[in-house]
């Protein structure tokens, strides 16, 4: 029998790992890695992926500690077996065009396209142009795999409830519902519930979302007129509403798309969360915790391991980038600490009052 250990800590805080280092992936580093991957033979599932990892992750496959980034290509008219796991995805397409077919469902994407791929949904990508077909696929699968949970599945058979209507509830059966339900115990707030609601939590339909490049674009640009003047940052979060207060693209990610026009320098701020950020237009330089990392365009970076202090730069022409972050799981959590500037404290996103801009100046 497995015997337990005891790690006496007494009087002691909990020690910390040092941060992990920030790593750029060159636009030469993922080409090479697509033209391998598309002189293989072709995979039985259609599956040609390769991951990225932080050579200080040795819990899971990770470019960060709780997420995980693959490289996918797909050969003209290839097609890929369908999957289904218990992890969430976003998918950003670096390279050519296809179709993606969730639950059924198919939608063309083009270059710069983002969508959300929810859990424990039937899925499928296919290549439908002359080109390859390369998308970066981004998931909370390496947290799942720390937690020794991940579940994958390939060719799966539709689940016998369904997850993505409304399914017609049969009459509740009296000899399973608990009398008593779920009641206040005390007046500073304290509850309980009994097991009968434990195992049947409301649910809420996770959509799969799409943001075509083109029409996010177009919103994006108009924030290059805040003007040097404004402190914050020109991004959108494209929002999933399923995530409510967490501001999420999945349960566990946002992904926000960033212009940075020339010559535009960011404040030093810091984050519990970690972030990622894909360049795909422009050139800059990256400074966190004192060291100064270039990027171009094509560059995949770990920009910002968890509590590091940093901040970006771009040089002579707009940058466009995609950035994933696990901040809406640190608000679940609530986990999220924020110091938008090194002059202001730290606020606990999501539990208390956070930050404002100077956007109603910038703009007057």
């Amino acid at each position: 029998m497995t015997q337990p250990l005891f790690i006496d800590a007494s009087g002691a805080l909990p020690e910390k790992d040092a941060p992990w280092d920030p790593i750029v992936i060159t636009k030469e580093q993922i080409d090479a890695e697509v033209e391998r991957l598309a002189a293989l033979p072709r995979p039985e599932n259609g599956r040609r992926r390769s991951f990225f990892q932080h050579p200080r992750n040795q819990r899971s496959i990770g470019l960060a500690p709780g997420i995980q980034v693959s490289l996918d290509v797909l050969l003209p008219g290839e097609e890929t077996s369908t999957f289904r796991q218990n992890s969430t995805q976003v998918n950003f397409v670096i390279r050519g065009r296809g179709e993606t077919e969730i639950s059924g469902k198919r939608r063309q994407t083009a270059l710069h396209d983002v969508w959300n791929t929810p859990s424990m949904r039937i899925y499928r990508h296919k290549n439908i142009g002359d080109d390859l077909y390369v998308r970066l696929t981004y998931s909370n699968g390496s947290l799942l795999e720390m937690m020794n949970i991940h579940v994958v599945e390939e060719n799966p058979q539709p689940l016998l409830k369904s997850i993505d209507q409304d399914v017609e509830q049969p009459e509740p059966d009296a000899r399973r519902q608990s009398p008593y339900g779920t009641f206040q115990l005390n007046e500073e707030g304290a509850w309980m519930m009994p097991y009968e609601t434990v195992i049947n939590p409301p649910s809420v339909t996770s959509p799969a979302l799409y943001w075509p490049w083109e029409d996010v674009r177009h919103h994006l640009d108009k924030l290059e007129a805040l003007g040097k003047d404004y402190i914050g940052r020109r991004l959108y979060l494209l929002y999933n509403p399923m995530t409510g207060r967490t501001n999420g693209t999945t349960p566990n990610f946002f992904a926000t798309m960033t212009v940075r026009p020339p010559k535009i320098v960011d404040r030093p701020h810091r984050h519990s969360s970690a972030a990622v950020n894909y360049y795909f237009s422009g050139s800059g330089r990256s400074t966190v915790e004192g060291k100064t990392y270039e990027w171009k365009a094509g560059d995949l970076m770990l920009s910002a391991p968890g509590w590091s202090v940093h901040n970006h730069a771009s040089y002579d022409e707009p940058v466009y980038e995609l950035t994933i972050q696990d901040q809406p799981l640190n608000i679940a959590m609530e986990s999220l600490l924020w110091q938008e500037s090194l002059k202001e404290p730290p606020a606990l996103l999501g539990a208390e009052e956070g930050f404002i801009t100077n956007r109603a100046a910038a703009t007057a």
